[in-house]
């Protein structure tokens, strides 16, 4: 039989599972039609959807060289993936295959795998390549190699490729933004956006939201303001991501009034908009208007998830209400089948403890799926130490908490009081000797507050335009 391109088009298009596809290419095999580049391309384009591996099976076993485009789509694959590792290996592989070189396309993909597996001596080695192959004028090439940089938190050399791109879309500006903000540097990244302004370069979406995350970072709200009366002044769009950012500005800088109008006024209120506004409210003591807030968000439809559910057991906890706590921690185990991470296990923890249920915290702990942490071990006693009363706390629980961190001296004076208040004072003489054998203090509480940050003098930046 005669295959047509027509013929083979039709199958790619009608293939919609990885078996499908594997009968196909039983049929290109049998046909020997594997030989054609054209075919090659599409065979592994199509398959690595449904299974990187089989694509990749196949570009190491093709009767004649892989075309580039094969190649690159399986190194953006790859990028993209969880193992980015193995799109530089494909790119080796190209490399050495000498059929075909790297092009502009091949460069961005494997820099945004070393990006994301942040390994910064293989990106500097693809830089050399890059630079040798000439495709560093490439803006495309350009802005990835400064995100990649920007991606293993040194902030330096993406500013030299930064200062060296001959042209800068507004990409190269939000990357460089991005990429001070990744290494911690909010103050730099107001200040790019100020140059970027300079250079009559407007900001898009993505832009603004990197913009927003800095001033939550420095808690700036004069920053805040600045940049939502550029989006006002502007008629830039609230998009989901753009408005939920603006919201979470406002909530971070305890503006939690501005917060709520702006989260009120979104067209689309999606998951992580309501959870970042009930976070909010959680966050600064507001707790009856978080759990009112997630009643409106399942009336309106919104499906919780995981990280809603250990904001909303916080607020049961600190509001005491233990009934409405446990309801919660049931319906996401069983009504919205959420497997409870230790987060939640904490929570309830808390909740229990906060409202001197200590039997009953002591049994939620002995029977959690997965061992409590230190930090669920650390309430539980806490509390029972708060209650003053004598609580006989199996030995295994104050081990463990040791075991966890054994060389934390707060540990052990948590386990000689629980001790003491059990009369096991054999105990605490050896916990209180073990503290002095070791060296270990207790460190003491502290609060830490940061300000007089320098940030731009927003007040002097022109909003329209």
């Amino acid at each position: 039989m005669l295959w047509s391109s027509r013929h083979l088009s039709s199958l790619f298009r009608r293939s919609s599972s990885l078996l499908h596809l594997l009968q196909l290419h039983s049929l290109i095999l049998k046909a020997a039609l594997d030989h054609r580049p054209s075919v090659a391309s599409k065979l592994i384009s199509s398959l690595w959807p449904f299974s990187l591996a089989h694509a990749r099976s196949v570009l190491s076993n093709l009767a004649s060289p892989p075309p580039l485009f094969a190649w690159n789509s399986l190194i953006r694959a790859y990028a993209d993936s969880d193992s980015p590792q193995e799109a530089i290996h494909l790119f080796s592989a190209l490399r050495r295959a000498g059929n075909g070189r790297p092009d502009n396309l091949s460069y961005p993909f494997v820099l945004r795998a070393c990006g994301r597996a942040s390994v910064l001596r293989v990106g500097e080695m693809v830089h050399g390549v890059v630079l040798k192959a000439g495709f560093f004028l490439d803006l495309y090439v350009g802005n990835t190699l400064l995100h990649m940089y920007a991606c293993c938190g040194v902030s330096k050399c993406a500013r030299e490729v930064f200062d060296e791109m001959g042209v800068r879309d507004v990409v190269t500006w939000s990357s460089m933004i991005q990429g001070y903000l990744a290494c911690g540097h909010s103050v730099e990244a107001l200040m790019v956006f100020l140059e970027m302004r300079s250079a009559n370069v407007k900001p898009n979406s993505v832009t603004l939201i990197s913009l927003l995350s800095a001033s939550s970072y420095l808690a700036s709200p004069c920053t805040g303001r600045a940049i939502h009366s550029y989006i006002v002044v502007n008629n830039i769009k609230l998009d989901v991501a753009l408005g939920a950012a603006l919201v979470s500005m406002y909530a971070k800088c305890g503006l939690l009034e501005e917060a709520f109008q702006v989260f009120k006024s979104l067209q689309e209120q999606d998951l992580q908009s309501w959870t970042i506004m009930i976070a909010g409210f959680v966050d600064h003591g507001q707790w009856e208007k978080a759990i009112d807030l997630f009643s409106q968000m399942e009336a309106s439809g919104v499906r919780p998830d995981s990280t809603i559910f250990s904001v909303i057991l916080c607020a049961c906890s600190h509001l005491g209400m233990v009934d409405v706590g446990q309801t919660m921690f049931s319906r996401m185990v069983n009504e919205f089948h959420i497997k409870p991470t230790i987060e939640h296990y904490g929570c309830m923890v808390d909740l229990f403890g906060r409202a001197g249920l200590l039997e009953t915290a002591y049994e939620f702990i002995k029977n959690m799926s997965i061992t409590p942490n230190n930090v669920i071990l650390r309430s539980f006693l806490g509390a029972c130490r708060k209650s003053g009363k004598s609580f006989d706390i199996s030995d295994d629980l104050l081990k463990l908490l040791l075991e966890e961190e054994p060389d934390l001296g707060s540990n052990y004076v948590i386990a000689a009081n629980m001790s003491a208040l059990s009369g096991k004072w054999n105990d605490v003489a050896e916990l209180r000797s073990n503290i002095s054998k070791k060296g270990l203090k207790k460190v003491p509480a502290c609060s830490w507050v940061e300000g007089n940050a320098e940030v731009p003098e927003w007040e002097l930046l022109e909003t329209s335009g």
